[in-house]
């Protein structure tokens, strides 16, 4: 693999932890392998592993995107990211937020639910 699959699967453990890794990996099949490879390198070797701005600054972007576009079903994993990439509750609900006002309140609203249903697992699963 090249140096950015390399340096794209190092972030992509920071940041989503090495037991999310594994299973995607895991689930791999030929069939999606040449997805996997891509958002590796892009999207984890290129974009998340770019130092301009911190991997905190980038979960609250990712999941204020995510909430703006209704691509819900990506935001209890980064949810969980959090945990390693030091963005608070606070954070994530300015985010929402800032959804709400930009991009509009039902798309805010399920996210903030779904966040509240992953922090409290989360918080369940530290016991």
């Amino acid at each position: 693999m090249s140096d950015r699959f390399d340096r794209g699967m190092k972030t992509r453990r920071a940041v989503l932890g090495d037991e999310h890794v594994d299973r995607a990996e895991a689930a791999t099949t030929a069939f999606d392998a040449p997805f996997q490879q891509m958002i590796t390198e892009n999207a984890w070797g290129t974009l998340w592993s770019d130092e301009t701005i911190s991997h905190r600054e980038r979960s609250m972007l990712t999941l204020a995107l995510l909430a703006a576009t209704g691509n819900f079903a990506e935001i209890p994993m980064h949810i969980r990211a959090t945990a390693r990439t030091g963005a608070s509750e606070q954070d994530v609900i300015q985010a929402f937020m800032h959804v709400a006002v930009y991009a509009g309140v039902p798309k805010a609203n399920h996210a903030i639910k779904l966040a509240k249903e992953t922090f409290a697992q989360m918080a369940e699963d530290a016991r």
